[in-house]
């Protein structure tokens, strides 16, 4: 018998979970030898069975989403294959995987048959990104946002008062303040809660 390509299943959606483990079950190649809720449940499992490739949900609660579990990865297990498989496939996501080394980025709608396909395609060294993600984020461009700005940014996001949000960020009121008006400005947005909104329809948060 050949053998088996060892895949991690990580979603925090047990019924998409499940189904996608069952169908790649009858991939003679393929082996999922460990499932995951979280990210950090994700990353022991990858410590405990070592993997060939990890399907990585982009959005996952309790700690490191996706993309920061394939960062981590990339440095425990440089021979692990990482993917990211997500129903939010914004342009700034992207870039950050490619940033973190993901070698695969495809939308939840993606036929098992074809994930199963580039599974076996990112083992043997290669990589795929689905061509209208990666066509969005071309189009979009990079974030004209600062760290600091996006944090900042990322911090009000609840609509939280200025000073409290300078508390999070262990700003002056003044200087949260200016970082908010900042990226309002380089939005185009009216508002805080306006320019929260644009950067995360962009990935940028």
């Amino acid at each position: 018998m050949s053998k088996h390509i060892r895949v991690l299943l990580a979603d925090d959606e047990h019924l998409i979970r499940g189904a996608i483990a069952a169908l790649l079950s009858y991939e003679e190649d393929l082996l999922v030898v460990a499932e995951a809720a979280s990210g950090p449940e994700a990353l022991a499992m990858a410590r405990a069975h070592r993997p060939d490739v990890a399907v990585l949900d982009l959005q996952m609660p309790g700690g490191p989403d996706g993309v920061a579990v394939a960062a981590a990865l990339r440095t425990e297990l440089p021979g692990c294959r990482t993917m990211i498989v997500t129903s939010h496939g914004r342009p700034g996501h992207l870039k950050r995987a490619l940033t973190a080394g993901v070698r695969g980025f495809v939308p939840k709608t993606i036929s098992a048959q074809r994930l199963a396909e580039i599974i076996r395609n990112l083992h043997a060294g290669g990589r795929y990104i689905d061509p209208e993600l990666a066509a969005d984020a071309i189009s979009a461009g990079d974030s004209p946002l600062t760290a600091r700005e996006a944090q900042v940014l990322e911090l009000s996001a609840d609509g939280a008062p200025v000073a409290e949000v300078a508390r999070r960020a262990s700003l002056s009121t003044g200087t949260t303040r200016n970082y908010l008006s900042s990226a309002a400005t380089k939005l185009s947005a009216d508002n805080r809660h306006t320019a929260v909104r644009i950067a995360r329809e962009h990935g940028w948060l």
